[in-house]
């Protein structure tokens, strides 16, 4: 018979039910996602090319323009994570050779970095130290010095605490011939940023963050700058999967009758598209106001309890990601791993750079409500009491 050929036998693991805990999600990401965005998400499915599901992707490259404020053509979502919109952004734009500025104080700048030299860029790097920013004069001595086609920076650097300020750096870049790249994954509806006002060439956001949606789909949009950069390559792009040229014709960005390109994550499309509704209900600057005062009554309550914050500044400090010195004598893995086993609740402790030195609390979205801050500062204020302080 033929069982015989079978040398694998059956999963125990998967002959049980799935199993997944409820938990409040305050880390960096991903975020709680609410009842509203679960249930669209959980729609029958329809064709990647049916009238309704281009529809719906008209709609969400409308709600990106929103959350962006921008008025570019070449606006759409990308069927990956955060991640592939910061690979997409930097494969479509840098061919071999080009030169790349990198600002890096936290760990999106190193990764930025990582990608820009896989892609046979000529890759430099303007470093601060995690916590701080970059000054307008720090960016002009590096694009007057290397005389970059791209400037690499991260509005909310998630594994710091650092929102950067983003006022002149667009004119600067236009000034010394360079585009303006900007990741905006962690601060996009937390933090106010203006694409068109502010000259940013290259901006992309994930879902997972303040939208509430499943990690995913990303969102991009380039300026016309941008366009013809990639119009005048002299060679394409290495990724056909995320080919700005392909991309742009499926979500209608060209003026052409849509072509298949790839099957797109319908269900996930349908998600982002409530998320980005609930963006739009809310509207940005209730969104910006609600995430501005719940960071302020954290970082107050942290302060009570005798922590200290890691980002100095309070204009650099990133309104829905904190981050707090561990404090002295603690094991952070034994603080996060409390706080989760005793109160359901997930921080995080740092991430590249910040490793060890830092825990990280995230209020995005639908996350960023008072009563959470309360819940997670008397959650950390029993983790104090009662995790041993370590013989260090």
């Amino acid at each position: 018979t033929t069982t015989r050929l079978l040398h694998v036998p059956p999963p125990q693991g998967l002959l049980r039910p799935l199993a997944v805990p409820e938990r409040l999600l305050l880390g960096p990401g991903p975020s709680n996602v609410p009842p509203r965005i679960l249930a669209a998400g959980g729609r029958q499915l329809l064709g990647h090319m049916h009238p309704e599901v281009l529809q719906v992707m008209d709609e969400i490259k409308a709600g990106i323009q929103y959350a962006f404020q921008t008025q570019n053509p070449l606006t759409m979502a990308i069927s990956g994570t955060g991640h592939c919109a910061m690979e997409a952004a930097l494969l479509n734009l840098l061919e071999h050779g080009d030169t790349a500025l990198v600002a890096i104080n936290g760990i999106w700048g190193q990764r930025a970095a990582d990608i820009a030299r896989r892609l046979e860029a000529n890759v430099q790097e303007l470093l601060k130290p995690p916590g701080e920013y970059f000054a307008l004069w720090d960016i002009e001595e590096g694009l007057a010095r290397h005389k970059p086609s791209v400037l690499f920076i991260t509005h909310g650097e998630s594994s710091t605490g650092v929102l950067q300020p983003l006022e002149g750096l667009g004119e600067l870049c236009h000034r010394h011939g360079c585009l303006l790249l900007v990741d905006a994954v962690a601060s996009l509806g937390g933090s106010p940023i203006f694409m068109d006002q502010q000259e940013i060439d290259i901006l992309y956001s994930g879902s997972q963050k303040v939208l509430n949606v499943p990690p995913g789909s990303a969102l991009i949009s380039f300026s016309e700058r941008a366009r013809e950069k990639m119009r005048r390559r002299r060679t394409k792009p290495q990724s056909f999967y995320l080919d700005m040229g392909w991309l742009a014709n499926y979500w209608g960005c060209d003026g052409e009758p849509r072509r298949y390109h790839h099957t797109a994550p319908i269900n996930s499309f349908f998600s982002l598209r409530e998320g980005l509704a609930m963006l739009v209900e809310l509207g940005l600057e209730s969104s910006w106001e609600r995430h501005r005062a719940n960071c302020a009554r954290l970082c107050r309550g942290l302060r009570d309890l005798g922590l200290e914050l890691f980002v100095k500044e309070e204009k650099a400090r990133l309104p829905t990601i904190t981050t707090v010195r561990v404090p002295e004598g603690y094991d952070w893995k034994e603080i996060t791993t409390f706080l989760m086993d005793n109160h359901g609740i997930e921080i995080a402790g740092g991430l590249g750079p910040s490793v060890g030195k830092v825990l990280r609390i995230g209020l995005m979205g639908c996350n960023s409500t008072s009563s959470n801050v309360d819940r997670v500062l008397d959650a950390l204020r029993d983790a104090l009491g009662r995790c041993c302080r370590s013989r260090l």
